[in-house]
């Protein structure tokens, strides 16, 4: 379960189809898409 701040739905929620990624400066993130309006999510951090 990973959550990340929806800024069309102005509120925290869980990320559907959580990937994880790394940045160009190594840190890592995690991409997916709001499961109630469909945006795309981003969130830094393990």
């Amino acid at each position: 379960m990973v959550k990340g701040y929806c800024v069309k739905c102005r509120t925290q929620r869980e990320i559907k189809d959580p990937k994880k990624v790394t940045l160009k400066n190594g840190k890592p993130a995690t991409k997916g898409v709001c499961p109630v309006c469909g945006t795309g999510m981003f969130r830094i951090g393990g």
